[in-house]
């Protein structure tokens, strides 16, 4: 045996050692004679540097300095999932899916929910290729150095069948035991504890020198295969491959044939849930059908095939002192309740949210009540209850606010709505401040070195009055502000500068206009193409554009009825920025004025595929079938619930052989 058949042979002995021990907690060998091979290897790839590889097992120690995480955008995103806390809820769901796809039963898998960092992680040819964090499920940061040092997670894959290139998905956690060891160890040396496994596991992540993640027992359990693909036919035979090809998939999962079966597998781990090593905070229940998936789709932020329930939060009893209430850059009132700090769930809280009028009315708040705190899967802790056994003899009902805390205008309230708001938008402070801070945030324009303090002083010293006045600033206007220095300035300078490249879409997102997220701003910039043709646009032909429903035409509408929202763009236009993207032109028009809904499997295209061939052909693509229609194209395993509708509704239904007869001049 030369010298690189002897390191590929200990490379591939080791990384099955590694499974053995740290995935099935079934080793074969000590732990002296592992060492022993580990040190050979990495003697023999220090002598013969010129057989290097990223993925071999002494790379589990770290040593990559990262100064930067690189932002990566997911091949496919990664969608938040929908949350129950009630068994009705998870009923009224099971029915809406039965509905829409014409079936009175599906099947399950339940998987505990982690209480952990989420990460998708990619392999190329078996071997681990890169590493993302969820970020905000669009894009994340590029962590592969770090993730390297986990030894759960497999640098290479073993077993056969393994796809060319896939994505794997799961959470990067930090075992009870290990948190309170770490706790242990920052205590003796006379540094503050960790407050909690979930935040310290995701800092972990973003720790600069990967030797001090190696350092940390984080752990990391994978349970969703992607790809561009499908390529199982269930959930359930997804994890059974991912299980052979060395993957740690989380013993603790079910298929559950009906909902009874996942009410039991609910109640068991809603009492057994504090035996385990880890922390969770509910369970899963995924549809276990790939096909019925395929079928069901996303809404604009979840999977409809899949539920988060979550156990019920942990409480705590503390005393409201008072109510403050917060402006945000729409006007929006926020309500929150003062509190006694009080322990819960690991961090100490001081604040709760009260979310509106109605809320604190539905509670009957008084002042000094005693009150029951959760976290209940919120970022923000909120009320759940009053105990009025303990409220004080001359207590005073709560009055919600009538004014503005900030401007003190006349707060008003929209019948439609739960919220009051501030109608002053030009006038009152917080409104113009938040505006400008949506403006520079990192998902619109990503301008650095201007926080909200800053953007207050700019408005004080009459600097700028909106967002548009930044790119008119200069850095003798800056130097003289407070707790600015001359490379401060310079450097925002120069990021307003930059910002000028950012795409239309971007742009439109940054303007703040109500109701109008990511995804709305990058349908609304691909159908419109330019600031100019959707301030023309009617609330009529804004409710064709797909996702596009009347409460956000409405608010598009009256967002460009503003005069000083013109002036702002016009602003905006004379600095250079992006108000218009080039609409790319169909391949042909070979299916123009044609309305396509696609369901099912298919052999020659993925789902996505072939609503990309639709579009780039002139065609458009619907999500529910009308009298509009033109085609159903139905795939392998179609529900019946639109193959009915279609045949009521005269629409033809079309293979996607036929379709493709479609495309032939």
């Amino acid at each position: 045996m030369n010298i690189e058949q002897e390191i590929n042979a200990l490379r591939k002995e080791l990384h099955e050692h590694n499974y053995r021990y740290y995935s099935e907690d079934a080793p074969i060998i000590s732990d002296q004679l592992f060492d022993e091979k580990l040190a050979r290897l990495k003697a023999l790839e220090e002598q013969h540097p010129a057989f290097y590889d990223p993925n071999s097992p002494t790379q589990r120690v770290g040593g990559a300095v990262t100064k930067s995480f690189k932002t990566v955008v997911h091949a496919q995103r990664m969608y938040s999932l929908d949350n129950s806390y009630n068994k009705q809820d998870l009923l009224d769901w099971e029915a809406r899916m039965c509905k829409n796809l014409g079936v009175d039963q599906v099947d399950y898998t339940c998987e505990l929910k982690y209480d952990g960092a989420s990460i998708s992680i990619t392999y190329q040819d078996g071997k681990l290729v890169q590493a993302v964090t969820r970020g905000d499920g669009i894009q994340g940061d590029d962590v592969t150095q770090n993730v390297k040092t986990i030894r759960t997670v497999p640098l290479q894959l073993t077993g056969l069948s393994i796809p060319e290139k896939f994505s794997i998905r799961g959470e990067i956690m930090l075992p009870t035991a290990g948190f309170l060891a770490m706790n242990e160890q920052r205590i003796a040396a006379g540094e503050e504890p960790y407050m909690n496994p979930r935040n310290t596991a995701s800092g972990s992540l973003k720790l600069q020198d990967s030797k001090a993640v190696a350092s940390r027992p984080l752990e990391c359990y994978l349970y969703q295969i992607v790809a561009t693909r499908p390529l199982f036919s269930s959930q359930l035979e997804s994890l059974e491959a991912a299980i052979r090809w060395g993957f740690r998939v989380p013993k603790h999962f079910i298929h559950a044939p009906n909902m009874d079966a996942v009410f039991h597998f609910l109640d068991y781990w809603e009492q057994e849930r504090s035996h385990l090593p880890y922390e969770i905070d509910g369970v899963v229940i995924k549809v276990n059908q790939m096909a019925f998936q395929e079928q069901l789709g996303y809404t604009a932020k979840s999977p409809r095939w899949a539920m988060a329930y979550k156990f019920k939060a942990a409480a705590a009893e503390t005393v409201l002192e008072s109510v403050t209430y917060q402006v945000g850059r729409t006007g929006a009132i926020t309500p929150v309740a003062q509190l006694r700090p009080v322990l819960l769930g690991g961090t100490v809280v001081k604040r709760a949210s009260l979310h509106n009028a109605d809320f604190i009315k539905e509670l009957g708040l008084h002042d000094h009540d005693t009150v029951l705190v959760e976290k209940g899967g919120e970022i923000i802790p909120k009320i759940t209850a009053v105990k009025l056994e303990k409220r004080p003899l001359d207590a005073k009902e709560i009055v919600y606010a009538t004014h503005c805390p900030e401007c003190n205008t006349l707060l008003v309230r929209n019948a439609d709505e739960a919220q009051h708001y501030c109608p002053n938008a030009l006038g009152c402070m917080p409104q113009r401040v938040g505006r400008v801070a949506h403006f520079i945030s990192r998902k619109a324009m990503d301008i650095d070195g201007l926080g909200a303090e800053t953007i207050q002083l700019l408005m004080q010293h009459q600097l700028i009055d909106s967002y548009a006045d930044l790119y008119s600033l200069k850095e003798v206007d800056l130097v003289p502000l407070e707790r600015l220095a001359e490379k401060s300035a310079q450097n925002i300078v120069h990021a307003i500068a930059a910002s000028v490249t950012v795409p239309f879409s971007r742009v439109l997102f940054a303007l703040g206009i109500r109701y109008v997220g990511q995804t709305v701003a990058k349908k609304l910039a691909q159908h419109f193409g330019s600031i100019d043709a959707l301030m023309q646009a009617s609330v009529e032909e804004l409710v064709q554009v797909e996702e596009i429903g009347e409460r956000i035409a409405l608010s598009v509408v009256a967002y460009f009825r503003v005069p000083a929202h013109h002036q702002q763009i016009e602003k905006l236009r004379s600095a250079g920025i992006q108000l218009s993207q080039t609409v790319a032109a169909p391949a042909s028009t070979l299916l123009a004025d044609m309305r396509f809904v696609v369901s099912g499997v298919f052999e020659l295209y993925s789902r996505d595929e072939l609503k990309a061939v639709i579009e780039q052909n002139g065609g458009k693509v619907a999500s529910s079938i009308s009298a509009n229609t033109t085609y159903l194209i139905a795939g392998d395993k179609m529900g019946p619930a639109k193959k009915d509708k279609a045949v009521s509704l005269g629409v033809p239904i079309i293979s996607e052989i036929e379709f493709n007869a479609l495309l032939k001049p």
